[in-house]
C-alpha cells in the first residue's frame, strides 16, 4: 500500500531534495499535496511528474496565472492553506514535510498535524515562535516529529529521540559562512554577492545571509532549547568550517557522542522518511582527512556580534522570539534589496532588538497563532515608521 505524502514548499531546496528521494522509490509513495509561493512553472512540472492532484499557490497573482495557464489540466489549484481541512478528513497521511520559508509556515504546520502520522519541519521561524503551539498539537494528535535541520536531527539521533534529562551539554557546529576569514576592514565593505557565497551549503538567499551573520546559528540554539527542553546554558556553538561534524552531545555519565555526515540535507531528509525502515542511501566514504584535523573554535563575538542577542533572550517561551524573527527578516530583506550595507544589517538588528517598545514582549507568552501574527505586524509597523 502506498504511503501518502505532503510537501509544503516543494519548489525550494528542501522540497526539491525531498522529491528527489521519493522519486527513487516512487511506487511506494503517493503525493497528495504540494505548495509553492510563486514558482508555478516548477510546481506544475512536479505535480505532473508525480501525478499530484492538489496544489497550493500562496501568492494570489501567481495563483490566478496558474489557473489560467493550466486550466486544461486535472490539477486543483488553491490559494489558501485553509483548504487542507477540506482535502483531508482523517489521519490519512504518512509523512508531511514543511519547508515553507518564514512565519507564513506556522499556520499550515498547525493545520496539517492532525492529518499526518509523521511531520518533518525545517521551518525555523515556526519552531522558534510557535513551538509551544506545535508541541501541544503534536501531543494531542499523537503525531511524531522530526527536526530536519542537520544539527537538530543529529541531536535527535544521538539521544535517541527527545529525552534530554541525561544531557550535560549540547554543541552545535557552525561553518562560519563566507565571512569566517574576513577581517574588520573586509567586513566594512562586504557586499551581497560575497554574503551569498556560502562555502559548504546551497540554500536560498535569505537563509544564506542568516548563515553569513550567524543569525542562523542563533536561531538553531533557540530551536534546540525549545525542541529538546534545555536551558540556554546547556547549548554552545562551535565553529567548524568543514560542516562535517553537525553536533556533539556530552552526557551526564561522562560519555560524549558526535554525529558526522557530509554537508547534504538529503541525509536528514532520507532518514526522517525511512526512520523505521531499512533503506540504503548512497554516501561518500568517511573523510579521515577532516576527522584527523578537526579544528573547533569558539565564536568570535567581534566578528559575529549577533550571537550576543542570546544573552537577552528569556528562558520561557515568549513573543520576544517573534520580535527577533521579524526584525531579522526586515533588515535581511533591506540588505538583499541593497537599501543597507552589510555592517548596517548587523548594527540595526542589534539596535532594534534592545528597543524598549520590543523588550516588553519578553514577558508575554504566545497563547495563539494570532498573538504571534499580531506581534509580527506590530514590529513591522514600528520598523517601517523608523524610516530605515
Amino acid at each position: 500500500m502506498k504511503k501518502n505524502i505532503v510537501i509544503l514548499g516543494s519548489t525550494g531546496s528542501i522540497g526539491v531534495e525531498t522529491l528527489n528521494i521519493i522519486s527513487k522509490d516512487k511506487n511506494n509513495f503517493n503525493i497528495k499535496l504540494l505548495s509553492t509561493n510563486k514558482n508555478i512553472k516548477k510546481i506544475y512540472h512536479q505535480a505532473k511528474y508525480f501525478n499530484v492532484k492538489n496544489v497550493i499557490i500562496s501568492d494570489h497573482e501567481s495563483f490566478l496565472k496558474a489557473k489560467k495557464i493550466y486550466k486544461k489540466t486535472n490539477i486543483n489549484f488553491y490559494n489558501s492553506f485553509s483548504i487542507i481541512d477540506n482535502i483531508f478528513s482523517s489521519k490519512e497521511l504518512f509523512y508531511s514535510m514543511i519547508s515553507i520559508v518564514g512565519l507564513d509556515g506556522l499556520d499550515p504546520t498547525l493545520r496539517i498535524i492532525k492529518y499526518t502520522k509523521h511531520i518533518a519541519i525545517i521551518n525555523k521561524e515556526s519552531l522558534i515562535c510557535g513551538w509551544n503551539l506545535i508541541f501541544k498539537k503534536l501531543k494531542k494528535f499523537k503525531t511524531s516529529f522530526f527536526p530536519i535541520d542537520s544539527e537538530h536531527f543529529s541531536i535527535f539521533s544521538l539521544i535517541g529521540g527527545f529525552e534530554s534529562t541525561k544531557i550535560d551539554k549540547v554543541y552545535l557546529t557552525a561553518s562560519g559562512g563566507p565571512f569566517l576569514n574576513f577581517n574588520k576592514n573586509d567586513l566594512l565593505n562586504a557586499n551581497i554577492n560575497q554574503a551569498l557565497e556560502h562555502p559548504n551549503w546551497k540554500m536560498g538567499k535569505k537563509i544564506t545571509i542568516d548563515s553569513a551573520t550567524l543569525m542562523n546559528k542563533l536561531f538553531e540554539v533557540i530551536e534546540a532549547k525549545k525542541i529538546f527542553n534545555l536551558s540556554y546554558s546547556k547549548i554552545k556553538i562551535l565553529i567548524h568550517s568543514e560542516s562535517y561534524v553537525h553536533a556533539l552531545v556530552k552526557f551526564n555519565d561522562g560519555l560524549t557522542k558526535i554525529l558526522i555526515h557530509e554537508p547534504s540535507m538529503k541525509i536528514p531528509i532520507h532518514n526522517s522518511i525511512y526512520y523505521n525502515d531499512i533503506m540504503k542511501l548512497k554516501s561518500n566514504h568517511l573523510n579521515f582527512k577532516i576527522l584527523n584535523n578537526l579544528n573547533f573554535q569558539r565564536v568570535n563575538l567581534k566578528k559575529f556580534p549577533l550571537i550576543k542577542i542570546l544573552k537577552i533572550l528569556p528562558e520561557k517561551d515568549s513573543l520576544f522570539e517573534t520580535v527577533l524573527v521579524t526584525i531579522n527578516d526586515y533588515f535581511v530583506s533591506a540588505f538583499l534589496d541593497e537599501k543597507i550595507k552589510y555592517v548596517d544589517l548587523i548594527k540595526y538588528i542589534n539596535l532594534f532588538m534592545r528597543k524598549k517598545c520590543f523588550m516588553k514582549f519578553k514577558k508575554i507568552h504566545p497563547k495563539s497563532i494570532n498573538d504571534i501574527y499580531k506581534t509580527r505586524d506590530y514590529v513591522n509597523e514600528k520598523l517601517l515608521n523608523s524610516g530605515i
